[in-house]
């Protein structure tokens, strides 16, 4: 049953318009690897109409407990994507 529940889940994302969804960069100032995500989510996000965000760790408690030891790490619509590096054509193809 748990398994029908996460299909859907993702179903009904993947059916979402572009401006619906939500690509949020988790990290912290002086990140080299940060700076790299960045690059990549302004790229395709900006490629495909859909906003996004940046959180910094070292500004949320809940966030440095969650994640200081993968950022950057990259939520796509509040779920978990990756972390440490963002590949192009595996984003683009989870928005899409």
């Amino acid at each position: 049953m748990a398994g029908m529940s996460a299909m859907f889940r993702r179903a009904s994302r993947a059916s979402r318009s572009p401006r619906e969804r939500l690509v949020t960069l988790i990290g912290k100032p002086g990140c080299h690897l940060c700076d790299d995500a960045q690059v990549v989510i302004e790229k395709v996000c900006g490629e495909l109409g859909v906003p996004w965000e940046k959180k910094d760790i070292t500004q949320d408690e809940e966030l440095h407990r969650q994640y200081w030891e993968q950022i950057p790490v990259v939520l796509v619509d509040g779920a978990q994507h990756t972390f440490w590096r963002v590949n192009e054509d595996r984003l683009r193809k989870a928005l899409t």
